[in-house]
């Protein structure tokens, strides 16, 4: 299937945070793409400093799923 596809729109992430405060960049689940709300989100973190993430995200029951 040589199926071509058109671009409708670039999304910037949006720098937040989550879970214990830990900082990340939100490239699915803002309102700028309420068409794919409620359910679905997709965020970019990482850090050599462990303090920026090493509190976590406490229990939550989706915690684990990965897609």
């Amino acid at each position: 299937m040589d199926k071509k596809r058109v671009i409708k729109r670039l999304v910037a992430g949006q720098s937040t945070t989550d879970g214990a405060g830990v900082n990340l960049t939100r490239i699915i689940g803002s309102p700028e793409l309420n068409m794919l709300d409620p359910f679905l989100l997709l965020d970019e973190f990482g850090s050599d400093n462990p303090d920026d993430y090493i509190a976590g995200f406490p229990p939550h029951p989706h915690r684990g799923f990965e897609t």
